[in-house]
């Protein structure tokens, strides 16, 4: 048999994990079968564990110093060259996609675009979202009063389930575009999606632990991380109604920052700003005016 003819050993893929910039397999060799929308398999996905996730937060915490210090016009460079990468992988992200959700080639290549084209939009937001939310206020007496909005912290999210590329996009990207780190639980069902992103988000300028991005169960992880003292804030986009409740009860112990399920009928609809403003502090700052000159004109 010729060189030409013969069969090639297929490659396949290793799905890893993604936690601080690496990409380790869980702490607990877990790993479990992901299927298409027919039931072929596709690939074994990393079963993270709760050791995995607290990793994912120390990772997180580690990043958040640096990543809210940024400017917001560099974290706005560093989102849309995440969306370049985007763009340079679209094919392999169109596959992914159309196994993951049952579609068609040229549906999932529109959900892929849409996902891109969202990257570009929240890129655009990073210095602009402060003039939205911020502002001087009037007061009365011989002082500046001045509101601008800071990153709550470290914030957890539970990607939605059935839009496992699109609807990730749209939960990851307003979380750090604001200035916040993320832990991720992607979709159990469909989580290569998630798990290539990581893949990309490594390649880019963001830096390791601003996005940690975990495969496996939101019921076995989600609890541990709810009740996670370093953990600010949640997005409980993908969770279910029964375990959306129990991870509010859970994040009410250290007061954090809760984003309840909201049913969403298309992802790519304009996402307007409220996935932003979810996860932003206002601190006002008072200052007193000074006197100019004998006649006491102040500035």
């Amino acid at each position: 048999m010729s060189e030409s003819s013969a069969t090639r050993l297929g490659v396949f893929k290793t799905y890893k994990l993604y936690v601080g910039g690496k990409f380790p397999r869980s702490e607990s060799g877990r790993v479990y079968e992901v299927s298409d929308s027919k039931g072929n398999w596709l690939a074994n996905a990393p079963l993270s564990s709760r050791k995995d996730a607290r990793d994912a937060v120390v990772a997180a915490r580690k990043a958040f110093g640096g990543w809210a210090g940024a400017t917001a016009y560099n974290r706005g460079q560093i989102l849309y060259r995440i969306a370049e990468m985007l763009e340079g992988r679209r094919e392999q992200f169109v596959r992914e996609v159309g196994e993951a959700e049952g579609l068609s080639k040229s549906k999932a290549a529109a959900v892929v675009d849409a996902a891109i084209d969202r990257w570009v939009w929240y890129a655009g937001w990073t210095d602009k979202i402060g003039q939205v939310v911020g502002g001087a206020n009037p007061v009365a007496g011989p002082f500046f009063n001045l509101s601008t909005p800071e990153p709550t912290g470290v914030v957890t999210v539970v990607a939605p389930q059935q839009s496992s590329f699109l609807g990730l996009v749209s939960v990851i990207a307003p979380v750090v575009a604001t200035g916040n780190t993320a832990v991720v639980i992607a979709s159990e069902k469909a989580p290569l999606p998630a798990l290539s992103l990581g893949e990309v988000l490594a390649t880019s300028d963001l830096p390791g632990g601003v996005v940690n991005i975990l495969s496996g169960k939101a019921a076995e992880m989600g609890p541990h991380l709810a009740a996670h003292q370093d953990v600010n804030a949640i997005d409980l986009a993908g969770a279910d109604a029964a375990l959306a409740k129990e991870l509010e009860i859970a994040a009410a112990d250290n007061l954090k920052r809760v984003l309840r399920p909201q049913p969403v009928d298309d992802w790519s609809a304009d996402p307007g700003t409220h996935r932003m403003t979810a996860f932003l502090e206002t601190k006002t700052v008072w200052h007193p005016t000074g006197s100019l000159g004998s006649g006491g004109s102040s500035y």
